[in-house]
């Protein structure tokens, strides 16, 4: 007697009872089987979903409407996403280098500009798009305080904002003295002599971040470890402290 082969819904029956299933798509998940309609099952599932854990169980009316926040966080963050890809290519064109006669910086920004293929498109979207984060930031903090999320239980994360902001100006202020044109030799000097007055350590610190007594190519090495380093890393820390905070104080705050 032929035997009868397996039906579909046996196969997925076999399939979702298998172990290596179970261990990828634990309780709550909406491919799991037995999963039902219901708000216990729903919320498991936002809970046990590596995408939908990202966003709260429960999603208060007000923070689903576009004109309450304008989404300006959102845009903040999507505007480091791309001034990180964009600062990734332009780094495979770029040498920290200059000194009397060799001026590989200043030269590496114009190749980038005039020589490069989409160098000089990639060039302005990393130029304007910092242009537009310290714009969004300064008005995803003005809305905030617009509507009082900076008071209890959300003084923590205010502070965390108002860290999180002078660090994307830290990082256009950085940004723009990696061309090394006169504006960017300016700058740095405006800059240093401004940080020399910093009570009690001010000439140390005025000594590090000149590389030396004076602006030489250690200046420029400095800065640029600053901008693609050092300060990109400490904003991704207080990125994560911000967005577990937020989820951790209830969501975004109500009105007024």
């Amino acid at each position: 007697m032929a035997r009868k082969p397996p039906s579909f819904s046996d196969v997925k029956t076999n399939v979702q009872d298998n172990v290596i299933w179970k261990s990828i798509f634990r309780p709550g998940s909406i491919y799991r089987k037995g999963y039902r309609d219901t708000s216990r099952d729903r919320a498991l599932a936002a809970m046990n979903n590596v995408l939908y854990h990202l966003h709260p169980v429960k999603v208060k009316r007000h923070g689903l409407k576009l004109t309450y926040t304008y989404c300006l966080g959102g845009l903040s963050f999507f505007l480091f996403i791309l001034l990180t890809i964009t600062g990734i290519f332009l780094m495979f064109f770029y040498t920290p280098a200059a000194g009397a006669g060799t001026e590989i910086a200043y030269a590496n920004m114009r190749d980038i500009s005039a020589s490069i293929t989409f160098g000089n498109l990639v060039r302005n979207l990393h130029r304007w798009g910092a242009h537009a984060m310290v714009f969004t930031v300064f008005l995803h903090m003005a809305r905030v305080f617009y509507h009082g999320a900076y008071k209890p239980p959300r003084e923590f994360n205010w502070v965390v904002g108002v860290i999180l902001l002078l660090l994307t100006l830290l990082l256009s202020f950085t940004g723009y003295l990696l061309p090394w044109d006169q504006l960017a030799l300016w700058a740095v000097t405006v800059g240093t002599n401004m940080m020399g007055y910093t009570p009690v350590f001010g000439d140390q610190v005025q000594f590090v971040l000149l590389g030396g007594v004076s602006i030489g190519p250690n200046t420029l090495l400095r800065w640029y470890v600053l901008h693609v380093l050092f300060i990109p890393f400490v904003t991704v820390i207080f990125l994560a402290v911000h967005f577990w905070r937020i989820r951790k104080d209830g969501g975004i705050s109500g009105p007024l």
